[in-house]
């Protein structure tokens, strides 16, 4: 689907102001070129100020207002916030965290969304909002709540205790199975019926593994129903399509969650020091619904900030940059939080497009840089649409809850794939981060690092890939836990798994420390985390063991099957040896299977490739404020100079951003 245009907007709370602030607020948006306001979210108080009087009518004449102006509305289900009515005097509908902690009112999600009483107010409100608003031409998008479990993870309160049982039940159907599969004779944790499960609260030492990571998937399960629930709602009485604006950073199955939902949007507040950390966001994003562009819902002007902390502001340029990229990457929108810095709460000092006094902010500038390039880029942008990469690198919050539970030394899932991510897109490769479930048609390398349970379903799409020509990377950590995070009894990493790949997992144990280094493609690097040692059955070694405690043995295997191949990596190499052996290893297998969707483009610099009608463009933007360069292979276009550009290197400075239409022969 090809976008009508390309939205820049910005996080609105009109409530908070006068209607002469509203009135500066509005000219001033239209002077800085934003033109859709995301409005709602944490209003229920204005909407519903005691409990059954419900009064919408500031947010309908808000809607049309900015509408008649120009600027269109994301209305926002203001569920993350319930109002004191609902709360005080309740501590039975509040959140309570793993250490048996119960919130109390203010902040937000201090309630739990499982809450019986909590559903049925959200839903009559809703309801009620999508009646009033849903039909106003300025309402173009919903947004449902605000960043479901930013701040909360698992609920641990009496209702979830009950949902959990039937959840439980529901699962197993009969508690000797769920006994069986958790293998509940060890420490004496055998459980008699369902409703004697407990959650994983308070304990003297660790919870069962099985336990932990089944109530992370309940709780994932329970927040997308609650979200499917609002959706279906809105959808009674609107046409307009509904997201949520999510993270990799939150406690959600984002899958499952934009499943039921229309397209998909994020929040980001990476820093200019971190630029993979933003642009993973974009790559995974662009996946999630392949049929409608994502929306960067929230991002800084410059620096976010809270009562207690504050980060680097962007250099001059790098929002631009950002933008560009975000565009050319497959978005719809870029939008910030927020447009008028907020002079009460704990977000005051945050960065914003104007400040609480109705001035520009450091941030501003930045802003009316966004718009022209906005306006310079779109049409050209609308015109064609992100290409599929040839390189997928799958992403799974459901493996995210696994090393949640078992985070050996502290492990951070989203560190782990965006430092691998980091590697593939320093080398000029075009990339998708794709979901456990997408599909992997046009792909030619696959990589499944950090995922310790793979799914049957899972491994047969990927048999299938790798019958189809595909090569498979299967690690490192990937493997070694059943669907219930136990461990295998067949075979380590599993039968169908290690049978498939062809090879015989001798042994698993952390590798840091032992000495053990790896020699693979010529070269040699220390080798680090849980890993796998292996011997080749039908697979061929390519990667050995060298001193340690297995040396001579496996940690790098390839099975030919069908017209691909399946490569085991079972040890993540570490170091600045181990960087260069990782990308010789990316760049051998991408070699081999003749990815053509890559370019020599310089560290800190981007191509975007994007698919017209008989052409390509690239987009190509600067990131690192060093400036950078990309070799073009053929006579191109600059189509914002309108020029010829000579093909060998183009340069770029420090956050420029160039686009070549590139005629296919």
């Amino acid at each position: 689907m090809h976008s009508k245009r390309l939205y820049h907007g910005a996080a609105y709370y009109p409530e908070l102001w006068d209607e002469q602030t509203i009135e500066q607020d509005i000219r001033l948006m239209k002077e800085a070129g934003i033109h859709v306001a995301r409005i709602g979210e944490f209003a229920w108080i204005q909407m519903e100020p005691e409990e059954g009087k419900i009064d919408l009518r500031f947010f309908v004449d808000i809607i049309n207002k900015l509408h008649d102006n120009g600027i269109e509305t994301v209305m926002c289900t203001p569920t993350p916030t319930p109002p004191i009515w609902l709360t005080h005097g309740h501590p039975e509908r509040m959140y309570v965290d793993e250490q048996g902690t119960v919130m109390g009112h203010g902040s937000r999600q201090h309630i739990c969304t499982n809450n019986a009483y909590f559903r049925e107010r959200a839903a009559i409100l809703t309801d009620r909002l999508a009646q009033a608003v849903g039909a106003l031409p300025g309402v173009i998008g919903w947004q449902l709540d605000n960043e479901f479990k930013a701040h909360v993870a698992e609920c641990m309160c009496a209702s979830c205790l009950s949902l959990w049982h039937s959840w439980l039940e529901a699962r197993y159907g009969d508690i000797d199975k769920l006994n069986e599969a958790w293998g509940t004779q060890i420490w004496s944790e055998y459980y008699h019926r369902f409703d004697q499960v407990p959650q994983p609260g308070p304990a003297p030492f660790l919870h069962n593994s099985s336990l932990k990571t089944m109530y992370q998937l309940f709780s994932m399960e329970k927040i997308a129903e609650f979200a499917d629930e609002q959706a279906a709602i809105i959808r009674r009485h609107s046409d307009a399509p509904i997201t949520h604006n999510s993270s990799i950073a939150f406690h959600v199955d984002n899958e499952r969650l934009f499943r039921g939902l229309d397209f998909a949007s994020f929040d980001t507040y990476a820093s200019s020091d971190n630029v993979p950390a933003y642009l993973v966001n974009c790559d995974l994003w662009r996946n999630f619904k392949r049929d409608r562009p994502f929306w960067i819902m929230e991002t800084s002007t410059s620096f976010s900030a809270s009562l207690e902390s504050y980060a680097k502001p962007h250099p001059s340029g790098y929002l631009k940059a950002e933008a560009v990229a975000a565009y050319a990457l497959g978005a719809e929108a870029f939008c910030y939080w927020l447009w008028r810095q907020q002079r009460t709460g704990c977000e005051q000092p945050h960065g914003s497009v104007i400040s609480a006094w109705g001035k520009p902010t450091v941030g501003f500038a930045a802003v009316l840089e966004v718009e022209r390039a906005r306006q310079e880029i779109e049409a050209p942008l609308l015109a064609t649409r992100a290409a599929q990469a040839e390189v997928a690198i799958t992403y799974s919050d459901r493996a995210k809850a696994f090393l949640k539970t078992e985070p050996h030394r502290k492990l951070n899932h989203r560190g782990l794939m965006t430092s691998f991510y980091e590697r593939i897109l320093h080398m000029g490769i075009h990339r998708d981060v794709i979901p456990e479930g997408a599909e992997l048609n046009g792909y030619k390398v696959l990589f499944t690092p950090f995922m310790h349970y793979v799914s049957d379903d899972y491994r047969k799409r990927a048999e299938a890939f790798v019958e189809r020509g595909g090569i498979w990377i299967v690690g490192p950590l990937t493997g070694g836990r059943t669907e219930q995070h136990t461990i295998p009894t067949d075979a380590a990493l599993g039968r169908a798994l290690e049978q498939l790949a062809g090879v015989e997992t001798l042994f698993t144990y952390p590798m840091d420390g032992t000495g053990a280094i790896g020699r693979a493609f010529g070269l040699s690097a220390p080798l680090s985390l849980w890993s796998a040692v292996f011997e080749p059955k039908e697979a061929t070694a390519i990667g050995v063991l060298e001193g340690g405690l297995s040396a001579g043995k496996a940690f790098i295997t390839e099975c030919k099957r069908g017209g691909g191949k399946i490569v085991m990596l079972g040890s993540l190499p570490a170091g600045e040896d181990g960087d260069r052996l990782l990308q010789r290893l990316i760049g051998h297998y991408a070699d081999e299977a003749r990815v053509a969707l890559r370019t020599d483009v310089t560290r800190g610099t981007i191509v975007a490739p994007r698919q017209g009608d008989g052409y390509t463009l690239w987009v190509i933007v600067n990131m690192d404020g060093t400036g950078g360069s990309v070799t073009l292979p053929q006579e191109g276009l600059d189509v914002l100079s309108h020029g010829p550009v000579a093909p060998g290197p183009l340069h770029l400075g420090p956050y420029e951003h160039r686009i070549i239409r590139i005629d296919e022969n």
